[in-house]
């Protein structure tokens, strides 16, 4: 195995292949960074070259889709007839994109989203979402596994990395909200230590609310009893109260217009989910 960028994510894939017994050879742009793992047993190669002709299956875990490609597109010859899994966060189309090289490479490719940070890599919380070759993903799902739970969502190479954006999505929404929230209680001497406590537990069992609100998408209902409306969701008391606290409205008034373009659309009596149209089908 080769292993290419050791960035913290990188590192910690590395290091679950060493602790494993793989053989693994391992190479970083800017030098020192191997030491760690050739510590632990892996092999550091001087080149980008010799990490690829020292290994079968190489894994890309580069900072974006540009350096993939400021690193291998060089190297197209050496990669013919092996196996490429890149896990480095891009859009679906760069997947696609990527695919297709590699296919015109001679290449066997599998895209990954990892949904995981560091630390958790070889922990049952860890789970990475893979596209593209189902013989590369059947063959090595032992390897795959290693790093957390992996899941297939088919040979459209961007899957995974649309599945991983859009999981991380909801992340940094549902992060911005809270420290929208622990900035309306600051100046009240509330410390964001204080608002967590009350937030966590909170957010935790808003979150059940997920499945309902995928039926009633689904279904493209918005009339079906027991929702919450939109007239009801208005979120002008939240606004205002942020305003008086002295703090930013911007992440609330975000999702009070999504609300207030349903209402004008004469939809205000039908339930909450409703605003998914509004982000479907962008004004």
């Amino acid at each position: 195995m080769s292993v290419l960028g050791l960035g913290a994510m990188g590192s910690a894939l590395a290091a679950a292949l060493i602790e494993a017994g793989h053989p693994t050879t391992v190479w970083n742009r800017s030098p020192g960074k191997a030491d760690g793992l050739v510590a632990q047993g892996a092999a550091a190669a001087a080149t980008a070259r010799d990490a690829v002709l020292n290994g079968q299956v190489v894994i890309a875990c580069l900072l974006d889709h540009a350096s993939v490609h400021e690193v291998l597109d060089p190297l197209t010859d050496e990669l013919a007839g092996r196996v490429l899994i890149n896990v480095t966060t891009t859009t679906p189309a760069q997947a696609r994109q990527s695919a297709a090289w590699a296919d015109r490479a001679g290449t066997a490719y599998l895209d990954g989203g990892i949904m995981a940070v560091p630390h958790m890599i070889g922990r049952p919380e860890s789970s990475i979402l893979y596209s593209g070759s189902a013989e590369v993903f059947h063959e090595y799902k032992p390897l795959l596994d290693l790093w957390g739970t992996s899941t297939y969502f088919g040979e459209d190479a961007g899957l995974a990395s649309l599945y991983d954006l859009a999981l991380l999505s909801g992340m940094y929404v549902m992060f911005a909200g809270f420290l929208h929230g622990a900035a309306m209680v600051a100046p009240a001497g509330i410390t964001a230590t204080e608002f967590a406590a009350a937030a966590a537990p909170w957010l935790t069992a808003m979150t059940g609310g997920f499945h309902g609100f995928a039926q009633v998408v689904d279904g493209g209902d918005y009339t079906v009893p027991g929702q919450q409306s939109l007239e009801f969701s208005d979120l002008t008391d939240i606004v205002t109260a942020s305003a008086d606290q002295g703090v930013s409205t911007e992440v609330i008034d975000v999702v009070q217009r999504l609300i207030q373009r349903q209402i004008d659309a004469g939809r205000g009596k039908e339930g909450f989910a409703r605003i998914f149209e509004s982000i479907r089908h962008p004004a």
